[in-house]
């Protein structure tokens, strides 16, 4: 027997969408929550200040694509640096290792993940935070247990860059 699943959709307009606060610095804007798309993908908005870094890391069972809305960030992917800009994108693939750090004062990127079996780690390693907050306690701690407990991001070592 075979499972089969109702289509659905999802409309958000701007703004919308259950804000978090991602220990790894950053609020995150939930647009699409693996549920809604019959775990194909999630997506979602993260909005950074300058200076906020990622961990070299690997995701084993997805693939990353980022999306620069407005701002600059410094990709690491498998060794090699880039600038991405607005208008922008990268796509890290399952088991690529990469990292990236925010370079203008301020930066938004579209997340999506796929397939969306990584939602819990995003979901373990956050808080919800009301409209009117945009910032919360930077915990690598609480990135590296929520990472060690759902499978879905290894941290292969510090971030890669020089400062």
């Amino acid at each position: 027997m075979s499972a089969t699943t109702t289509p659905t959709s999802v409309v958000r307009a701007a703004g919308e969408g259950e804000r978090r606060w991602f220990a790894g610095g950053g609020v995150v804007t939930w647009k699409v929550r693996a549920a809604e798309s019959n775990g194909a993908f999630l997506m979602f908005e993260d909005r950074m200040e300058q200076g906020k870094v990622t961990p070299l890391h690997i995701h084993p069972d997805t693939d990353e694509t980022f999306f620069v809305l407005e701002g600059e960030i410094l990709m690491h992917l498998d060794g090699t640096e880039t600038r991405v800009s607005e208008g922008g994108m990268m796509l890290a693939t399952r088991g690529l290792p990469h990292a990236f750090m925010v370079t203008s004062t301020l930066a938004r990127l579209l997340c999506v993940q796929t397939p969306g079996n990584i939602e819990s780690f995003f979901w373990d390693a956050s808080d919800a935070i009301a409209d009117d907050i945009d910032s919360g306690e930077v915990d690598f701690d609480r990135i590296a247990a929520s990472a060690q407990r759902s499978g879905g991001m290894t941290i292969l070592g510090p971030p890669p860059f020089a400062h």
